[in-house]
């Protein structure tokens, strides 16, 4: 039965769709979860078919970044995620690399069906992942947090506005969407170094200096006062009763003393795993 073409058709394209979801498998609770948790609580009305397009646009972005972020990471990812395509063999760094640019035209000629502004963001995205990884800013601390931020506001943003409102029926953000989203943009530039303290020996071999390397001792102080303090200050602006309040905080507080306590490999894992629900707590506030 193995030697029928049929067979053999249908075991490469279950390879390759399997290949591509290993480019992407990190990011569903890191970015694809989040985002679209934002967008579906700000979503004015829930449309089937805007959240199916807003998701789709979002995977295809996301496949383009990591393929890209991937092909310049492959001996990084050899001792901190060996079961990615490229230190697993199933696909070389130079076919990767040839698929990245494929993604990129990919992604800038799928977005034009939507809007110019679709279309733009899109072309936004490509320019902030062509910094980060062929300029190579990715190896700078404070380079790479704004262009994380920069990245999640295209895909917070382009999902919830041209994706989900507009298909929903409105036109324009409200004060309440603007000020989700610069929140959400602060949160994220403040404290996504938590994301680099589990791959501190990866980016060590590939030359990173990331705020862990830079301040190993300091960056872990940050963490334990930023994590509780930024939590107070969404508590107190958006208006959280007592309880809420003390729960939000807490969840903050908790996250914090763990970086700060915990700081093996597995530990850290599990840390930034409870980081991202942290970062979906953050929007509890928008629909209470």
């Amino acid at each position: 039965m193995k030697n029928m073409p049929g067979f053999a058709t249908l075991h490469s394209v279950l390879h390759n769709f399997e290949t591509a979801w290993l480019f992407t498998r990190s990011d569903l609770k890191t970015i694809i979860l989040p985002v679209m948790t934002f967008a579906n609580v700000l979503s004015p009305r829930h449309n089937l078919l805007a959240l199916s397009c807003s998701l789709c646009w979002l995977w295809f972005q996301l496949f383009q970044g990591n393929v890209s972020n991937q092909s310049y990471a492959a001996s990084e990812d050899a001792l901190n995620k060996p079961w990615r395509p490229m230190p697993s063999g199933r696909i070389s760094v130079q076919n990767a690399r040839a698929l990245r640019w494929a993604l990129m035209v990919f992604c800038l000629c799928y977005s034009s069906l939507f809007s110019i502004n679709v279309f733009m963001t899109s072309a936004l995205f490509t320019v902030l992942v062509i910094v980060h990884d062929d300029l190579g800013i990715s190896g700078h601390p404070i380079g790479k947090s704004l262009l994380n931020v920069g990245a999640y506001f295209c895909l917070q943003g382009e999902c919830f506005v041209d994706q989900i409102y507009n298909l929903a029926g409105r036109s324009s953000l409200d004060r309440t969407s603007i000020t989700a989203l610069l929140c959400s943009g602060l949160v994220i530039l403040g404290t996504i170094h938590v994301q680099d303290f589990e791959d501190i020996g990866g980016d060590r071999v590939a030359g990173r200096r990331t705020l862990p390397i830079v301040a190993p001792e300091g960056s872990r102080i940050y963490t334990l006062f930023v994590l509780p303090l930024t939590s107070l200050a969404l508590a107190y602006f958006w208006s959280l009763g007592y309880l809420c309040s003390v729960l939000f905080v807490s969840m903050g507080c908790g996250i914090g003393l763990r970086c700060f306590l915990v700081r093996d490999e597995a530990g850290d894992k599990i840390t930034y795993r409870l980081y991202n629900v942290r970062i979906l707590d953050q929007y509890y506030p928008l629909i209470t």
